[in-house]
């Protein structure tokens, strides 16, 4: 099939595509990538009246340390957001993740802010964003919010996002260096959308975890954050950690779903597993160091 008939601009400024995103009145559709909306037009499951293609608006790419941590353009590429050496030094996690979103093509022109912003359930940014603690910048003429990631997510595919507002940057907080990455997820084959995934990060200080950021992805409708560990593990000695009672208070966090390629018990059962033993290696390798 082919999409139905739109309007197509490609601004240069934030500023313009907040503008034509306000005269639209919910009538466009932002393109920052395409990987998931191109399909979703030729099917016409999705048929805007305008496409706002933000491929031209320089300031809405690139990685840079600011005061506090890390911000990344959403229009930047996921291909250039792995090879960048500062996500590789000061977030490790990230770089990990986003070396499982889809397949390597994709990643060519699929966009950090296009998949956190999109709020698929099984993606690794949305929940990499919420385990990190990262606060999403959003603009619009009406003026400019910023919503942590945790509240940004209010299901399948929906987010806080007004038809006007625009996504200019994603900021994460920085994790002290050393400190532990935890990430796994079980696909049915590698690019496939996980049936069961997990990404985060402890802050180690003298031998105890001074934070902890945990998030599930295809665990329920949102990313799923695991406040119950996060609270457990906080504050406790790397010694006297149980893999297997922070597993099983993660999974409590949960709200796992039959489709057809897993059961919600299926995903608790194997999900728990997966945590005690990501969890089990990440301690092991930081004591042996």
């Amino acid at each position: 099939m082919k999409p139905a008939p739109f309007d197509y601009v490609a601004p240069s400024s934030i500023e313009e595509a907040c503008a034509v995103l306000a005269e639209a009145h919910g009538g466009a559709t932002v393109l920052a990538g395409g990987q998931t909306l191109m399909p979703l037009l030729n099917l016409r499951m999705s048929q805007p009246f305008i496409l706002v293609d933000l491929a031209n608006i320089a300031e809405l790419k690139g990685v840079t340390r600011v005061d506090g941590g890390i911000r990344i353009g959403p229009m930047t590429r996921q291909c250039d957001a792995i090879d960048n050496k500062v996500l590789a030094h000061d977030l490790p996690v990230l770089v990990q993740a986003l070396r499982h979103v889809g397949h390597h093509h994709t990643r060519n022109r699929g966009t950090v802010g296009g998949s956190i912003a999109l709020g698929e359930p099984a993606a690794e940014l949305p929940a990499a964003a919420v385990a990190l603690k990262a606060t999403i910048e959003v603009r619009s003429v009406r003026g400019t919010r910023q919503v942590p990631a945790a509240e940004f997510y209010i299901g399948p595919y929906m987010t806080v996002l007004e038809p006007d507002e625009l996504v200019t940057g994603i900021r994460f907080p920085e994790w002290s260096l050393g400190h532990v990455t935890l990430f796994c997820e079980l696909a049915q084959r590698p690019g496939d959308f996980a049936l069961v995934g997990l990404v985060g990060a402890l802050a180690i200080d003298s031998g105890k975890v001074a934070r902890a950021g945990l998030a599930w992805f295809a665990m329920g409708p949102t990313p799923m954050r695991a406040k119950t560990a996060e609270q457990l593990l906080s504050g406790q000695s790397l010694a006297e950690i149980d893999p297997q009672a922070v597993a099983e208070s993660a999974i409590a966090d949960t709200a796992p779903f039959d489709d057809a390629q897993a059961s919600a018990d299926y995903r608790r059962t194997v999900g728990t597993r997966l945590f005690a033993r990501t969890l089990r290696e990440a301690l092991n390798v930081t004591e042996a160091a």
